[in-house]
């Protein structure tokens, strides 16, 4: 695991994309405070940059270093949630401005999965993290799955859990800051 985090290290510090396990799809990630490798993820998956994506955050600490204003009901909804939980934030800061939604929102996950919270510590950023597909195309629910397309315009494959089946998308719950919720995918 340790030399599979170091040549992410490597690919995302110089802009590239990585393709990766995460605690619930295989990604496509890359550094989400470089607007040009958001670029990259939107041209990849032929997406339209209006859709927002997910970012991954290793800790509560870090999720505060990235939204202006955590709201308090959000650390009780991470602490019991039984599956991955996106929270869409108001007033993300730090980020690449191609990545924020055009209502100034984010969805960040805070992860759980070994990997990505040691590569995320190392990288010190939050990490794009959007399913391994062609938009509109299925959510592949392996690694066999995922299209050669993805495959070649990556610039890195994590050589893990290749033979895990994947988990589901992580449940997007949108909290605003005058404190209303909604659920937007369970």
């Amino acid at each position: 695991m340790k030399i599979e985090v170091e040549n992410c290290l490597n690919i995302l510090k110089k802009g590239g994309l990585i393709l990766y396990p995460t605690d619930t799809v295989w990604g496509i990630g890359c550094d989400a405070t470089n607007p040009d490798a958001v670029d990259k993820v939107f041209k990849l998956k032929q997406r339209s940059d209006e859709k927002s994506l997910i970012c991954l955050v290793h800790d509560f600490r870090m999720l505060n270093e990235y939204v202006e204003n955590v709201p308090e009901v959000a650390y009780d909804i991470l602490k019991y949630a039984k599956k991955p939980t996106s929270i869409i934030y108001d007033d993300p800061i730090r980020v690449a401005e191609n990545i924020i939604a055009e209502d100034n929102s984010l969805a960040i996950r805070v992860t759980k999965d070994e990997f990505c919270k040691k590569l995320i510590q190392k990288f010190r950023r939050p990490l794009v993290s959007t399913s391994a597909n062609i938009s509109g195309e299925k959510t592949p629910q392996s690694y066999a799955e995922i299209d050669p397309l993805i495959l070649e315009g990556v610039d890195y494959v994590v050589n893990l859990h290749h033979q895990k089946k994947s988990g589901k998308p992580s449940a997007i719950i949108k909290l605003k800051n005058d404190g209303s919720v909604k659920v937007i995918r369970q």
